[in-house]
């Protein structure tokens, strides 16, 4: 081998294992080394994580992670800069996995296949998967939706419950798919979906910050239920128990259900629309018994 190709292959070598030691850096390291910590946002995940513009992010599972990244900034004993990362449904987990973002404080299903490759926080919100129709549609059960359009967003677990219930149901729709849960309620509202396929509470905070919140409504059966959850890398067992912590905290002070209430029930910004979604019993379960057990496990209920 000549000099130059050694030359060349130590550098890759060397390249490669200075990438793989940066990725296996963890949070409170990075936080300690640089002062700036990436948090994974969502522009249009309804209340839970949503983009007011100009950069700047708000929702329930935003301020719930800020108070997760306070305790980081004590850990670390620095000032933090907290850098938000706008993340898809199709690029969170990845950008989870390489260390890209830290902590992804949007609408993520906490299931089974997705605790193989990262790690989940306490669950502090739980989902009932359902579909907003047009007020005058005269749609009221997914039964109704054989030969029409059913919009989704693309990677979102709703796709595979919009498949499971086809096969069970016998009905044939067509699935029409956004980048992002806006960008799904814009098939809703143009006319090119007839229904919309999404966690409940996605679907509320869409409505309640449309053009004309009166023409929609959210109908028919609980297609699933998921525990939504702050995802992290697998292997930051020190960010995972300070986010466990922090919500344990919350929870045993209140102060969970405030933020809770906050978010879902009093008017917010940019409309001061209200979201009008109480927190359901199995929200309130999840938070008497905290726990990151998988979408699964609720299914065997």
């Amino acid at each position: 081998m000549k000099l130059g190709a050694q030359t060349a292959l130590l550098a890759a070598l060397f390249s490669g294992v200075f990438a793989t030691s940066a990725l296996a850096q963890d949070a409170l390291s990075k936080a300690k080394a640089s002062g700036v910590v990436t948090m994974g946002v969502r522009d249009s995940s309804g209340a839970l994580s949503y983009t007011l513009g100009d950069g700047k992010y708000v929702g329930y599972h935003i301020e719930i992670c800020e108070r997760i990244l306070g305790n980081l900034e004590k850990a670390a004993g620095r000032k933090l800069e907290i850098k938000y990362q706008s993340v898809t449904s199709q690029n969170r987990i990845p950008l989870v996995q390489n260390g890209t973002v830290d902590i992804e404080c949007g609408s993520t299903t906490n299931n089974a296949t997705r605790q193989k490759d990262v790690a989940f926080a306490v669950t502090t919100y739980v989902e009932e998967v359902r579909m907003a129709v047009k007020a005058n549609s005269g749609i009221t059960s997914i039964t109704q939706l054989n030969g029409r359009n059913v919009a989704t967003t693309t990677g979102t677990t709703s796709v595979q419950t919009l498949r499971k219930n086809e096969r069970a149901n016998g009905i044939d729709f067509k699935e029409v798919f956004g980048k992002d849960h806006a960008d799904s309620f814009l098939l809703l509202e143009s006319g090119r979906a007839d229904a919309f396929v999404m966690d409940g509470q996605i679907l509320a905070g869409n409505i309640a910050t449309s053009k004309a919140p009166a023409d929609y409504k959210i109908v028919g059966e609980v297609l699933s239920v998921e525990p939504i959850a702050i995802m992290m890398r697998k292997d930051d067992t020190g960010l995972k128990k300070m986010a466990d912590d922090t919500i344990a905290n919350l929870q045993k002070s209140g102060e969970l259900a405030k933020i809770y209430d906050k978010w879902f029930v009093q008017p917010i910004p940019p409309k001061n629309t209200r979201v009008g979604l109480p927190a359901s019993d199995n929200t309130k379960a999840a938070w008497a018994t905290l726990n990151d057990k998988p979408m699964e496990d609720y299914a065997k209920k």
